[in-house]
């Protein structure tokens, strides 16, 4: 995990309740700010909610940081899945 995902969780984590832990609020702030393009191309109006549920495996309704991760991480296999099909495409 990159000191910028670091970064980030903890300037969205800070806003409400605990400041370890991302409340579905700021988890929204987070997403609908740093991932935009992701979230326009959606129509699913309760994706926040289901990619909330995803994360926080402990069940305490936030994300902390270790849940986090799991999202970047994720992120980051769907990205390399979409530049290896576009390099395929291409011959490479």
């Amino acid at each position: 995990m990159s000191l910028t995902g670091s970064l980030i969780f903890h300037h969205y984590s800070g806003k409400e309740g605990d400041r370890y832990k991302l409340s579905k609020g700021e988890l929204k702030e987070l997403l609908t700010s740093e991932l935009t393009d992701f979230l326009s191309g959606q129509k699913d109006p309760l994706l926040v909610d289901k990619i909330m549920k995803d994360l926080d495996s402990n069940k305490d309704n936030e994300v902390d940081f270790n849940e986090f991760v799991i999202l970047v991480a994720a992120l980051t296999v769907a990205c390399n899945d979409f530049f290896e099909e576009q390099l395929k495409k291409e011959g490479y």
